[in-house]
């Protein structure tokens, strides 16, 4: 059975603890504890860079001076994403031959019963490519604050008492004018895992077994558009908990996980527990299996998965563009910390830092690229050379040599200049100016099937994996304190805060809060967002030291470690 086929299709409505059964007391989850609340479908859109030259149409003409300018103004808005196609249509039309969900404007829970939409009705575009994070419960009002670039006003949670799981702090900023809206999304959830058979073949009998609750914190961000971010912070959770079906009753029993599953419930043999495969039955050597690790293949699965869905779905849903996605989910003791893409998270406790993931660049997984560009050469189209070298070559150093390295190598030795050496380099620039094909400067992420090298029709797609890395942090070997917290961030808080930089601010920040006080968390995240945007000035936002703040869309979550709750 594949797990997409039980994942809601898109749009849909975000899961709620109405639409699940409620977690069990004492599941495996740090308390009784409400979470977000549903969101309701959310329309999807994108819209250009506002200011961007329009391309000239066909038989009107236009200089190639106009569409070089246009290009170049593309690149700098957009960070290098290839110039948009031709307008789609808007979504209400797009969506008009799906009865089941009518299309409508973003709205908040407490606009809902409201009189009008948390958007202004202006266009159908404009409804259609804006919204926000649904725990954020903002007004209409609140909506337009959030879409302002001048403005960029910090928006958090409401302090009303309905708090996020373990009192998590979450804190964002829009843009400064990078792109249309913020392409950031975040999720946070308390999803319920039932069993979909027993290990044993034998149908479960509800009050045999207990499910399994996980709790979930997804932090998505957007290139090209927002479309994919927007489907992944509503449906990854879903892939997971359908990936972890299979898995309840493993899980709950203490033994080595079984080699093989029964095919199907209740067929012939199924019911006899000596029909299973064991883990000593097929060969003596056999490789040692934890339970651990089923947990991380189901979350590599899921992103799997969600990537599949989007690209069956994203013509008909208008999935543009592609997201990093970092994604925090506790199970049984453990924090299961994935990503894929240049977000970041890192741990501080008792003031040291400890990182839980890795940036996703085209630096950082040079090899790999390289790797496939010399085993699929087809994939570089004639256009690029899978080789590095300090520098564009020039037709004028053909036959000398030049230093160089590939696939194989960390160094750098020389090699003799040959005409294929005059192609563009697969992988080119350095730190953030790092692109793949000349395009993308991340590697890894959900979505972007549609991505073409500029003014070429070559995809990038196969160079980008969905897959993220996951690392575990075990909660139960510690005993955390209430200002030992996981920070998760996306690109634009760590382009211009370090490691330290934020361990100083969750102790100056906390330090400042009784150690019982839910929102100091909220504090700290907005304390981190204000910290990276700076402050507007003549030239642009300002951080203390007069260098440039993040212009980027900022998103932050705080997730306390040691209270409030006993993780154990």
């Amino acid at each position: 059975m594949q797990a997409s086929g039980a994942v809601p299709g898109w749009p849909r409505t975000r899961g709620s603890f109405a639409e699940d059964p409620p977690c069990p007391p004492g599941a495996n989850g740090p308390g009784e504890r409400e979470g977000a609340s549903t969101a309701p479908p959310r329309d999807l859109g994108g819209g250009s860079f506002p200011g961007a030259e329009p391309r000239p149409r066909a038989g009107q003409g236009g200089s190639m001076l106009s569409r070089v300018r246009s290009a170049v103004a593309h690149l700098v808005s957009s960070g290098g994403a290839p110039p948009p196609g031709p307008k789609s249509p808007d979504l209400t039309n797009a969506t008009s031959a799906l009865p089941t969900v009518p299309p409508e404007v973003p709205r908040s829970p407490s606009a809902r019963t409201g009189s009008g939409s948390a958007v202004p009705p202006k266009t159908a575009e404009a409804r259609a490519s804006f919204s926000r994070p649904t725990f954020l419960q903002l007004s209409p009002g609140g909506l337009r604050r959030a879409d302002d670039h001048a403005g960029r006003a910090v928006q958090s949670p409401p302090d009303t008492g309905r708090r996020l799981p373990w009192s998590t702090g979450y804190a964002e900023v829009i843009n400064a004018g990078k792109s249309r809206h913020n392409e950031d999304q975040a999720c946070c959830e308390v999803v319920y895992v039932e069993g979909r058979r027993s290990v044993s073949g034998v149908p479960r009998e509800p009050s045999r077994s207990q499910g399994l609750c996980f709790y979930y914190w997804g932090l998505f961000d957007g290139h090209a558009g927002g479309g994919a971010a927007e489907m992944a912070s509503r449906l990854l959770h879903f892939h997971i908990r359908e990936q972890l079906k299979d898995l309840v009753e493993i899980l709950q029993d203490p033994s080595p996980p079984p080699l093989c599953l029964p095919s199907t419930p209740g067929a012939p043999g199924s019911s006899d527990p000596s029909h299973l495969v064991g883990p000593q039955s097929c060969w003596s050597s056999q490789k040692e299996v934890t339970h651990e690790s089923l947990v991380v293949g189901a979350i590599e699965n899921a992103f799997h998965l969600m990537d599949e869905q989007m690209a069956r779905e994203r013509r008909g849903h208008h999935v543009e563009g592609g997201c990093c996605a970092l994604v925090v989910v506790y199970l049984l003791g453990k924090v299961y910390v994935a990503n894929a893409g240049d977000s970041r998270a890192i741990i501080v406790r008792n003031g040291e830092i400890i990182p839980m993931s890795r940036e996703f660049t085209p630096e950082t997984e040079r090899q790999r690229l390289q790797q496939l560009g010399f085993l699929k050469p087809e994939l570089l189209g004639g256009e690029f050379t899978h080789l590095e070298f300090p520098r564009r070559v020039q037709p004028k150093e053909l036959g000398q040599r030049m230093l160089y390295r590939d696939q194989n190598m960390t160094g750098w030795a020389y090699k003799k200049i040959e005409l294929e050496d005059l192609r563009f380099p697969l992988v080119c620039g350095e730190g953030k100016k790092a692109r793949v094909m000349a395009t993308i400067g991340v590697t890894r992420g959900l979505g972007d099937h549609n991505l073409k090298v500029c003014s070429s029709t070559l995809p990038i797609k196969p160079f980008l994996s969905c897959f993220p890395e996951v690392r575990v942090y075990d909660l139960t070997q510690y005993e955390h304190c209430p200002d030992d917290v996981l920070v998760l961030g996306t690109d634009g808080l760590w382009d211009v805060t370090s490691d330290s930089e934020v361990a100083a601010t969750v102790d100056r920040v906390l330090s400042g809060y009784e150690p019982n006080d839910p929102s100091r968390y909220t504090a700290l995240a907005q304390a981190l967002v204000l910290g990276a945007r700076g402050t507007p000035r003549d030239r642009g936002w300002r951080l203390p030291n007069n260098k440039l703040g993040s212009g980027d869309d900022i998103s932050v979550f705080i997730i306390p470690l040691g209270g409030p709750g006993s993780y154990s």
